[in-house]
């Protein structure tokens, strides 16, 4: 079988050995959740529930007004202890609701399994909006908002992300491995949703057994297409697997559905899944736990809400004094001043390490070397965009792309200077968008 892959991108150390064969454990549930009525792209949610009031697991609790939003859901029964705006994972503070347990996990009764081939596509749509489900993949785009692409915009191809490009991550693996069927069954959904005949499988080449799983599930069907992809990072980028799979490039400004196609990650598919069969709505995912600061690495099947302390207790505490604790990949995760921020619906990892391998370098002027350039997976010339962005002259940084950045971090790992690259692109994706939403 043919290995496809993209221009640039780098082959970094996967460190995946860690995880690879831990299976989905379930997490303990938690005493107390926070559930940020923020946790997607888009417009917050707006509370259902006040203070006092008694909830159930799957009961709405965040409604989403806006077209590009998404409803949240109680993760564990109990009291609403607090409705306050309080530290999450994204940036500062945004408006939670605090969830204290009574010890029992009632469930809101959720109904019988569906035949889903029954249902049209607005209703598996509808489905899936009032199940809250987003991309699981770390954009966290509402999933409802993919599946209804603007008038015009023909969509002939699907593609499910199986890379999981980034170092540490092994969780969309394990799924793949532990629960394919429920996968394909997920993704023929996601497909059914858009009136799609062609979908697509990306796995990176790393990931043998996860192959050999989904080949043996796709056998004699023609519906869905294997793909292998070279390990490189980000492989997993949208724009990455179209290009690698179907040729097609994503026009600069553009989005997927300008080439006709639809990317969604295997998490999101199992979600969904859930969501149209078993009428579960998004309260929970599975997460990598890793990092030479953990004692115990895991793959866990977490309740969304649950504050990352009880998390890392659970995988045996830090090994040593931590000195960074990062919400995703080390890649294009963020890293957490406090360890009593929860996980929210994007979080695919926990990546904890000791205050030993925390480096804090000097950055150094540019020396031209092009590495950037060269390695950049989108075709930008990152070292101009920075110099621009740091003198203010944002004009010129937006004239060369900035907007068009995925702030895969490529830029800033290949550059020997250390030069905050990416730090300062995002910066610039920030102030030129600010000052266009002005206009």
């Amino acid at each position: 079988m043919k290995i496809l892959t993209f221009p640039g991108g780098v082959h970094s150390p996967t460190s995946k050995e860690v995880t690879r064969d831990k299976k989905i454990e379930p997490a303990k549930i938690p005493e107390r959740v926070i559930i940020p009525l923020l946790q997607h792209t888009g417009a917050p949610c707006e509370a259902l529930v006040s203070k006092g009031d008694g909830v159930s697991v799957g009961q709405k609790i965040g409604e989403a007004k806006a077209f590009v939003s998404s409803s949240v859901h109680a993760t564990i029964s109990g009291e609403v202890t607090e409705i306050k705006p309080l530290p999450y994972p994204l940036g500062s503070e945004t408006a939670s609701v605090v969830i204290q347990s009574d010890g029992k996990d009632e469930w809101l009764e959720s109904g019988e399994s569906i035949d889903w081939k029954a249902l049209s596509p607005e209703e598996i749509r509808e489905i899936i909006r009032e199940a809250g489900i987003v991309g699981l993949g770390g954009a966290a785009f509402p999933t409802h908002v993919k599946l209804s692409p603007p008038k015009g915009k023909k969509i002939n191809a699907y593609i499910l992300n199986g890379a999981e490009c980034e170092p540490y991550l092994t969780c969309d693996y394990r799924l793949m491995v532990e629960k394919p069927k429920e996968i394909l069954e997920g993704f023929r959904i996601l497909m059914a949703a858009v009136g799609v005949k062609n979908g697509y499988i990306g796995i990176e080449d790393n990931k043998p057994e996860a192959i050999s799983i989904m080949e043996k599930e796709l056998k004699s069907q023609s519906d869905i297409q294997m793909e292998v992809l070279k390990t490189k990072y980000p492989q997993g980028g949208e724009k990455q697997l179209i290009k690698a799979i179907l040729r097609r490039e994503v026009p600069s400004g553009g989005l997927p559905f300008d080439v006709g196609v639809l990317v969604s990650n295997v998490g999101t598919a199992f979600s969904c899944w859930e969501a149209v069969v078993l009428g579960k709505p998004l309260v929970e995912r599975v997460i990598t736990v890793a990092g030479s600061g953990i004692k115990e690495p895991k793959n866990l099947r977490v309740r969304i809400g649950t504050p990352i302390s009880d998390i890392i207790k659970e995988c045996g505490g830090f090994n040593g004094q931590p000195g960074k604790i990062i919400i995703g990949g080390p890649m294009m995760g963020l890293a957490q001043w406090t360890s009593d921020v929860p996980v929210i619906k994007g979080t695919s990892g926990i990546l904890v390490f000791p205050q030993e391998e925390v480096l804090e370098e000097i950055s150094l002027p540019c020396i031209k070397c092009g590495n950037c350039v060269d390695s950049c997976p989108v075709n930008l010339m990152p070292t101009l965009i920075e110099s621009y962005a740091e003198k203010g002259r944002l004009k010129e940084a937006e004239s060369l792309g900035a907007l068009d950045c995925i702030e895969c971090g490529v830029c800033s790992y290949v550059c020997p200077s250390k030069r905050p690259l990416v730090q300062m692109i995002k910066y610039a994706k920030f102030e030129i968008a600010r000052n266009n939403k002005g206009k």
